[in-house]
């Protein structure tokens, strides 16, 4: 089982980066613990989490630089 995977998503803008994300969870589900979202797009922000939760991650945002930002996902 891998630890952390990292999914970039810089560049794309809403809905995709939520799109990507989910896609990315649901296809991995069972096999990540933790998934870290890289963006640029601050709409991001708000759709990620929510969807995220809903799959049983807890959310922590964290600006990386200015106007990018890191989304960790972890499995509770």
């Amino acid at each position: 089982m891998d630890n952390k995977k990292l999914l970039d998503v810089r560049g794309e803008i809403c809905p995709y980066p939520m799109i990507k994300t989910n896609q990315f969870l649901d296809q991995n589900i069972e096999n990540i613990q933790q998934v870290e979202v890289i963006t640029d797009h601050p709409p991001a922000l708000s759709t990620i989490p929510p969807e995220a939760i809903k799959r049983g991650f807890a959310c922590e945002i964290n600006e990386t630089k200015n106007g990018e930002w890191a989304i960790l996902l972890t499995k509770i």
